[in-house]
């Protein structure tokens, strides 16, 4: 499990395709990393196979790349990095569990005095459970939902703080990221479904 505070950015060292999926390594320098440690990569739960020389390699299946933009990445792409959180720790964001609903698309960036904020268009299962000052995962950073411009269509602000410490500040209209809707509400919306009009009809 993570909470979506970013703790370092890492950067992409070499990419090789197997089987299907592919094999990556990033180049990160912390010492105390372990074989089969979870890491969230731009939000994505992935695990340590080995350690590198300049870091760790991770190995993406055919099904991770189907729902990321993993595949996407080259190398020198920076990815946000955050270690599993320990037992105890402060919960500076929310519950995220690494496990991606899917990529949306940056629609717009304008800056606002200090914020900036960022429309993104994101998928139907992302937007059932998006709601005003709600919680989402933007490339594995824990944010606010600012609010909905629009259907299917979620906006966030960026404080300065998370500009300087994540790769979001990187992101321009056009570009594509991870998102994890709020466990909660996916939670509640299942829990939901069989009460809502029309379900069990044919």
């Amino acid at each position: 499990m993570f909470t979506g505070i970013i703790t370092a950015i890492g950067t992409i060292h070499a990419i090789d395709a197997v089987d299907g999926g592919c094999e990556f390594i990033v180049a990160e320098s912390w010492d105390d990393v372990v074989l089969g440690e979870s890491i969230a990569v731009d939000g994505a739960c992935l695990t340590v196979m080995r350690i590198e020389p300049v870091g760790f390699r991770f190995h993406a299946v055919t099904t991770s790349l189907g729902r990321t933009r993993i595949g996407e990445y080259a190398v020198g792409t920076r990815v946000n990095l955050e270690r599993a959180v320990r037992a105890g720790d402060r919960m500076g964001g929310h519950i995220v569990q690494g496990h991606v609903d899917g990529v949306g698309t940056i629609v717009s960036v304008r800056q606002v005095a200090d914020a900036r904020l960022l429309d993104i268009a994101v998928p139907p299962g992302v937007a059932e459970v998006s709601i005003p000052l709600g919680s989402i995962a933007v490339d594995g950073v824990s944010l606010t939902i600012n609010a909905l411009p629009g259907a299917s269509m979620v906006q966030v602000s960026l404080i300065p703080f998370t500009l300087e410490q994540t790769t979001l500040g990187d992101r321009r209209p056009g570009d594509r990221v991870h998102l994890e809707g709020d466990p909660v509400g996916k939670y509640v919306r299942q829990f939901m479904q069989p009460h809502l009009p029309g379900a069990g009809t044919s």
